[in-house]
């Protein structure tokens, strides 16, 4: 589901301020993505000109360091609880951390948009390899998903979700076991029969098709958009692939919908939400961030403004 590249939108600021000027003007959000600082304890620095070393790099981006994770949790549902005043009834958000307080961060996102709200967890494998040697490495992300309607009733969901816009191919072993018949075109199919309790009833799976996606994605690297060579990158410190964004954004939204990024960062959410049709919304404290963003969609042909908050 994609269109025409949509209308961006930059606030410069902290997202608290900006979730109320877009209270205050009647703006519902359709699907929030935001990836917060995760504590690493150190300013991140960007590569703003050619040839920067990952060690060396001359302009800081933002600071991730925080005072004891309880502080930064409070934060966080601080900011969620801000978030949630401007979602629309069919929204989702996609809360991005890692193991430093993803479990934290998971209580106070029960207690923001209710424990019911709560749609499930998506492990992020950016392909990097374990570091240390003296305990088990951290090696995955997690994406909390969370939705505005509360209400458990899959069947009849008023949240969007769309399974057939990110399906994934099958795995080579099962495609070269099981998918046995062909047609008169020469796609590859099979089939499978299940007993019902109204009787036997047979599905046809073609292969080119492929399967709907599972919570384990290991296929978006972040190499995609963290090496000078990648044409994604923008120098941005932890850059996340737009493959990542695009699959949410997807799955998550319908074209025309309003997208925010309360984090915005170097501004792939923005860069993806645009191109895909959807009214791209984006804040940031950092002014690194805020010209990266700009850089970045101006490349797609979008001038944007950016507002002070």
């Amino acid at each position: 589901m994609s269109g025409p590249a949509a209308p961006a939108r930059l606030l410069h600021g902290d997202c608290l301020a900006g979730c109320a000027r877009l209270a205050a003007e009647g703006i519902e959000i359709d699907l929030v993505y935001l990836d917060p600082p995760f504590g690493v304890g150190v300013v991140h620095g960007a590569r703003t000109r050619a040839g920067e070393e990952r060690g060396r790099r001359t302009s800081a981006a933002y600071e991730d360091a925080w005072e004891g994770v309880d502080r930064f949790v409070a934060s966080l549902e601080e900011r969620l609880a801000a978030l949630r005043t401007i979602l629309s009834a069919r929204a989702s958000v996609y809360l991005h951390l890692d193991h430093r307080a993803v479990h934290d961060a998971k209580v106070a996102a029960d207690r923001v948009f209710g424990r019911a709200a709560f749609r499930g967890e998506i492990v992020w494998v950016p392909g990097n390899g374990a570091r240390s040697s003296k305990a088990w490495s951290a090696t995955h992300q997690t994406i909390l998903v969370y939705t505005a309607d509360a209400r458990r009733d899959p069947a009849k969901p008023a949240w969007v979700f769309h399974a057939e816009e990110v399906r994934e191919p099958y795995a080579a072993g099962s495609a070269a076991e099981h998918f046995d018949k062909v047609d008169g075109e020469g796609k590859r199919w099979r089939e499978r029969t299940v007993m019902l309790a109204t009787g036997p009833k047979t599905y046809r799976y073609e292969m080119s098709r492929g399967r709907r996606m599972g919570t384990v994605w290991s296929d978006c690297p972040s190499m995609a958009a963290n090496t000078p060579r990648a044409r994604e990158t923008t120098g941005y410190p932890h850059q996340k692939p737009e493959k990542l964004l695009e699959r949410i954004v997807r799955a998550s939204s319908d074209v025309g919908a309003t997208v925010l990024d309360p984090f915005c960062g170097s501004g792939t959410t923005l860069a993806v939400a645009a191109r895909l049709g959807r009214r791209a919304l984006g804040c940031d404290a950092s002014a690194l961030a805020i010209d990266t963003t700009r850089a970045r969609l101006a490349r797609l042909g979008l001038e944007v403004d950016v507002e002070r908050l």
